[in-house]
């Protein structure tokens, strides 16, 4: 016999509440972890599909853009084939960013098995600031044992570039799938909490009581996440701890960059102090206004000797960055203000001189087919386009503060 809808609502607070009080908030490493560096989705997808197929218990895929192409049609008949199997299926996808595709498999997917929540669907027509808070995370769970954190949405790689997409995941295992499990259920509750009518059916394990997963290796990393309740600077906290402590080497690829005064200041401050600082920024234009606006930045920059690659072989979509020989992370926040101020947003912070130097090799690789912006460039732009990046920097701004109502930015 189904439960009332009213028994049902105490259980789901309640289990909310554990979740949240459970979850770190300033990213608590754990050791004994197996990380595995994913570049592009040519590594990343046959490893995520590889695990849905091999998924026995539960599955949870949480992401912003969720395409109908080859793809994301892959993705989907994974995820049918799993909860056929009997697995619980969970899928989050952004409002926005997933648009009518996200509409229409919320409609057809559950009546085959496959639970989804719509993160936040307002039209854009509805002016209200919540609505630039958006679910940017990508994070797949596969039986609790094993996780995916990185940048990579679900959609096939461009057909018409030389190569694809430069972005980044990581694979994980060990006690560091916990918290990342534990982030995924908070957020899953949080969006069911107002489908009282719905039965909303737990995982197959009490919420919040998790076994501790086997060691599996010997690295140090933690979840950090940015959201608007209890985790508001954590990714940006790690950026600058990481900053002030850098020696030798700062190597940050970020899509789109247009950091706050603070991180500002760290840079400059690393540069200042004879530390290597090398940015790795999208070259293309895709978005005119963020384009314009981070190269409002470049002048600052290159002056203070910070190294400012453009990315043109196709399009850069990493938030990765490596500091010294053994600190890196991976996930989906770039250092802009959306990121940082706006979206809730997931990354991994590893601790490890083998796959700090395997990212370090990817990113060198992105630099070296790249071209840098110096003070020539700088030069070379006229004065009606500098006048321009200010303009498109000062709306950037403004729009941020009016929305997220911070004085940092």
């Amino acid at each position: 016999m189904s439960q009332d809808p009213d028994t049902r609502l105490p259980q789901r607070l309640a289990r909310l509440a554990r979740a949240r009080l459970e979850l770190p908030r300033g990213g608590q490493l754990t050791d004994g972890n197996r990380i595995r560096l994913l570049s592009t989705g040519l590594e990343y997808f046959p490893e995520l599909l590889r695990s849905i197929e091999s998924a026995r218990r539960s599955i949870h895929l949480e992401t912003y853009l969720y395409e109908d192409d080859p793809i994301g049609r892959e993705v989907t008949q994974a995820l049918l084939r799993a909860a056929d199997r009997g697995a619980q299926v969970r899928l989050i996808v952004d409002g926005f960013g997933g648009g009518e595709h996200a509409r229409k498999m919320a409609r057809e997917l559950p009546p085959q098995g496959v639970q989804i929540r719509i993160y936040r669907t307002e039209r854009w027509w509805r002016l209200q600031r919540r609505l630039f808070r958006r679910l940017h995370r990508k994070i797949a769970v596969i039986d609790e044992i094993r996780a995916f954190v990185g940048g990579i949405n679900i959609i096939a790689e461009p057909a018409n570039e030389p190569g694809p997409r430069l972005d980044f995941a990581v694979e994980c295992e060990g006690p560091i799938v916990s918290p990342i499990a534990l982030s995924a259920d908070r957020l899953w509750w949080t969006l069911s909490l107002p489908s009282l009518t719905e039965a909303v059916a737990p995982f197959p394990r009490r919420l919040g009581l998790r076994t501790q997963q086997p060691v599996r290796g010997d690295v140090r990393a933690a979840l950090l996440l940015r959201d608007n309740l209890l985790h508001r600077r954590t990714i940006e906290r790690a950026y600058l701890e990481a900053l002030a402590s850098a020696r030798r080497d700062v190597l940050i690829a970020s899509a789109y960059f247009i950091p706050g005064r603070r991180l500002r200041a760290a840079l400059l401050d690393a540069a200042r102090r004879g530390v290597r600082v090398r940015l790795l920024l999208q070259g293309r234009l895709e978005h005119v206004l963020q384009f314009y606006a981070q190269h409002a930045l470049y002048g600052q920059l290159v002056s203070a000797g910070v190294e400012v690659y453009l990315y043109t072989r196709s399009f850069l979509h990493a938030k990765a960055a490596v500091i010294d020989d053994d600190w890196a992370t991976v996930g989906s926040s770039n250092l802009d203000p959306y990121s940082l101020l706006l979206a809730r947003e997931a990354n991994v912070l590893v601790l490890d001189t083998a796959l700090t130097s395997a990212l370090r090799a990817r990113l060198e690789q992105g630099i070296a087919e790249s071209i840098q912006f110096g003070p020539e460039d700088l030069l070379r732009r006229s004065r009606l386009t500098r006048v321009f990046d200010w303009i498109a920097y000062g709306i950037m701004r403004v729009a941020t503060q009016i929305v997220a109502q911070d004085r940092n930015y």
